[in-house]
């Protein structure tokens, strides 16, 4: 094949792109094949031109508390339980939230929502921010502020950029604790815990009124 030839099949290629993308953009959602509404880009941002840094040098990380409402059945009532998202470390071993940088050219909820699509395939409802922690990376001599917030789950991915070198598994509150290996990490999912049981308190005490 010419070198014409390729350029010239690039060249449609690209026009009929051009051409179905505003069409994909006016068809409603669930007009579209749940296997594609599956797949999320597999790719993820590298590099770190537009890491945001505070005026102290700290590096700035963002990161979400996964989580979800499983039902139960028991003695003929039926519960909620808390179910929460871990991935697993790209380096060494363990388990973790997703987190990442937090980028000069995207807000915070933004990256937050960017960085656990990419790390653990999941996006939702983002809710509270519970908090702001200081740590030292355990590679390099650089502090970083991490953010966390907590996100209700409503779309999981089957695959998503990181799906070749992370794991990911859902599991309870005590669980959860146990192999979560990040301290700052464990902290924000006991401010998650404190705030979701004040919220379920205030649930029954308005159903009882």
């Amino acid at each position: 094949m010419t070198g014409f030839s390729v350029s010239l099949i690039v060249s449609n290629l690209s026009n009929v792109a051009s051409y179905l993308s505003p069409i994909f953009e006016t068809i409603p959602s669930k007009v579209v094949p749940a296997q594609i509404e599956k797949v999320v880009s597999l790719v993820s941002r590298t590099g770190r031109d537009l890491q945001r840094y505070d005026n102290e040098g700290y590096r700035q990380v963002v990161g979400c508390v996964p989580y979800r409402y499983k039902k139960r059945q028991g003695n003929g009532t039926e519960t909620k339980e808390i179910e929460l998202l871990l991935i697993s470390a790209q380096k060494g071993k363990g388990m973790l939230f997703p987190k990442g940088g937090w980028e000069i050219d995207e807000s915070m909820e933004e990256a937050a929502l960017r960085e656990t699509i990419e790390e653990a395939g999941v996006t939702g409802e983002l809710e509270e921010k519970l908090g702001k922690w200081q740590y030292k990376s355990k590679r390099q001599s650089v502090i970083h502020e991490g953010y966390m917030f907590a996100l209700l789950v409503d779309q999981e991915y089957e695959r998503w950029p990181e799906a070749e070198t992370r794991q990911r598994r859902w599991v309870g509150l005590d669980e959860a604790r146990e192999v979560c290996q990040n301290w700052w990490m464990r902290e924000a999912l006991e401010v998650f815990v404190n705030l979701k049981c004040k919220a379920e308190e205030v649930e029954i005490e308005a159903n009882d009124v």
